[in-house]
């Protein structure tokens, strides 16, 4: 990114040693090298960067998928083949499906934390998995059709994630989470009690009537257009450049450190709606209360053939989707990125203390 002024402050991206106990991830801006919840770059022209992924990745890991799944598209399998994507609400969420499943006496097999978004994608269309977790917001650039309004509604935009990956893939959308893992600014815990911020109307005011904060960021966040500019205009405020603390690479854990420790002066940070990290750095997520960042929430997507020869499928999961609200779904992956626990393990707990299995 070209700076605005040379006030703007860069720190490297291995923002050391981070916030005690926050364990560093790939960013969401580098999406396509398997970042954490991973979900397709959200700027520019969805198609061409779709087809720059594929182009990339896809081919070859394919190639090494066939050898890793096992059988051939339409060939008989060892049981229903469960992904997720390669990241820590990834593997929270493709245990839980898997574990889900083998507990309703289903035949399984494990291929937790495959890859990316496009490999895992390209995957379950080809037939080589049968079912893993994906956003509902991704659907907006699987078919190019990112500018729609649906995607900022979530029943709306699971409606058309559901609509049109059955018709085009017979692809089958689930019952979604109710958690919203979307972009979010968050403030320190101090700040936000004393001025009483809770949503981004808010925290626009806050700014607009010479508030002081510094935001932690990604180049992309700050540029993109559907991101802190849409937010800026939709809650009347604007970010000077010496307001801005500009992370290499954009990795949340090295934003929400950079706030929890006040590097360069920074206040707030870019988060994502569902890190586990932010109680721990005591920050307060603003609410989006008008709605400006498209909806993404988790939902099982299964191999219409697959549901079809075990609809019991959703009969298992349905409920336990229903379960991961955004305090749970944090709460979760706050115990593998902090706590240190395996996702399995983590999994398993939630699946007991909720009487979904024995």
């Amino acid at each position: 990114m070209k700076r605005k002024s040379n006030r703007v402050a860069t720190v490297a991206a291995g923002l050391s040693p981070g916030l005690n106990g926050i364990i560093a991830r790939p960013s969401r801006t580098s999406r396509a090298a398997g970042a954490r919840r991973d979900r397709t770059t959200r700027t520019g022209d969805p198609k061409a960067k779709v087809r720059r992924i594929l182009a990339w990745f896809v081919a070859p890991a394919l190639a090494l998928l066939v050898a890793q799944c096992g059988p051939t598209p339409g060939a008989p399998a060892a049981g229903i083949v469960v992904a997720s994507k390669i990241d820590t609400e990834g593997g929270v969420l493709g245990n839980i499906i898997l574990q889900a499943l083998q507990a309703r006496g289903l035949p399984t097999v494990d291929k937790i934390q495959l890859g990316a978004t496009a490999i895992v994608r390209q995957a379950l269309i080809e037939g080589q998995i049968d079912i893993y977790p994906e956003y509902t917001g991704n659907a907006a650039f699987f078919f190019g059709k990112a500018d729609l309004p649906v995607w900022k509604d979530p029943e709306a935009a699971y409606r058309t994630a559901r609509d049109l990956d059955r018709a085009a893939n017979d692809l089958v959308w689930l019952t979604p989470a109710s958690a919203n893992n979307t972009w979010a600014i968050a403030v320190r815990q101090e700040i936000a009690q004393a001025a009483d911020l809770k949503t981004l109307s808010d925290f626009g005011r806050y700014v607009a009537g010479g508030g002081a904060i510094k935001l932690a960021a990604a180049s992309e966040f700050v540029t993109a257009p559907g991101a802190l500019p849409a937010f800026g205009r939709t809650y009347g405020f604007t970010l000077k450049p010496e307001q801005l603390v500009i992370l290499a690479g954009g990795d949340t854990a090295a934003t929400i450190a950079a706030a929890a420790r006040g590097t360069s002066g920074t206040n707030a940070a870019m988060v994502f709606g569902t890190d586990g990290a932010l109680a721990v750095a005591r920050l307060v997520t603003m609410d989006d209360d008008k709605g400006v960042q498209p909806v993404y929430q988790p939902a099982p997507v299964v191999r219409g053939a697959v549901l079809m020869a075990h609809p019991e499928i959703a009969t298992v999961l349905d409920p336990i989707f229903r379960r991961l609200d955004l305090a749970t779904l944090r709460d979760l992956n706050g115990r593998v990125q902090i706590g240190g626990e395996p996702a399995s393990a983590v999994a398993a707990d939630f699946l007991r203390q909720n009487g979904f299995v024995r």
